[in-house]
């Protein structure tokens, strides 16, 4: 500037600042020219990307990883539900059994029922039988004792 001393207007001023406003952040950033400052923001950029590139395939990995579990996860899942349609298919198998073992037992309770009363009719008339002859055999001995009783009144 010249040594003059003129009356800067605000037009002079702003125009002065944005000539050395470049050089002035240079001086307070450790005194490096700008294009050594935007270089090293290009390679601070360069690698906060491959940094994010990275972080992206790891989680990218994770992911694949989970989704592999999940599959194996799924698949014993399957296995187990297998199992039990395999023991849904045992009992209910077993389920026919009894209720064929329940029939038999009902056919055959219904079957002892109808032996136990022909028994029951056979008994009653074996006993029928039995007191008709304790009837005809005490009237029989009776009558024998009183025909000796009288026979022997009549002979004495």
């Amino acid at each position: 500037m010249p040594a003059v001393n003129r009356q800067l207007t605000l037009e002079d001023i702003s125009e002065h600042v944005r000539a050395h406003i470049g050089e002035w952040l240079a001086e307070q950033s450790l005194a490096k020219p700008p294009a050594v400052y935007e270089i090293e923001l290009r390679e601070r950029m360069i690698r906060v990307e491959e940094e994010l590139k990275n972080q992206r395939e790891l989680m990218k990995r994770g992911f694949d990883l989970m989704e592999k579990r999940f599959e194996s996860v799924d698949k014993r899942f399957e296995s187990v539900d297998k199992r039990f349609e395999s023991m849904d298919k045992r009992f209910e198998s077993m389920d026919k059994r009894f209720e064929s073992m329940d029939k038999r037992f009902e056919s055959m309770s219904v079957e002892n029922h109808r032996r136990f009363e022909a028994m029951d009719k056979r008994f009653e008339e074996l006993t029928k039988r039995i007191d008709r002859l304790i009837i005809w055999s005490l009237g029989i001995a009776m009558g024998t004792g009183s025909l000796i009783v009288t026979t022997l009144k009549l002979l004495l």
